[in-house]
């Protein structure tokens, strides 16, 4: 049996629904050895740091997940009126 080019394991993904798309590039993202990824860039390092700073010091704060959903569905619903 011949392995699968890339063309067709794409053809058959986007016919996936959006679920299970997010499950494969989630799983594939996470099969990655990480010495394979891409290194950030400056401006990315930056960020981060710039962030963590921020948050070290106290100059702001997180926000719950269950709270970043639920403000999110909220204005995904209040935007399709």
């Amino acid at each position: 049996m011949s392995m699968p080019t890339y063309e067709s394991v794409l053809a058959d993904a986007t016919r996936l629904p959006a679920g299970d798309q997010v499950r494969l590039v989630k799983t594939l993202w996470d099969s990655l050895p990480e010495d394979s990824l891409p290194p950030l860039s400056d401006e990315w390092l930056a960020e981060i740091q710039r962030r963590s700073a921020e948050l070290d010091s106290g100059a702001v704060s997180t926000v719950s997940w269950e709270q970043v959903r639920n403000d999110a569905l909220r204005r995904a619903t209040n935007a399709d009126r």
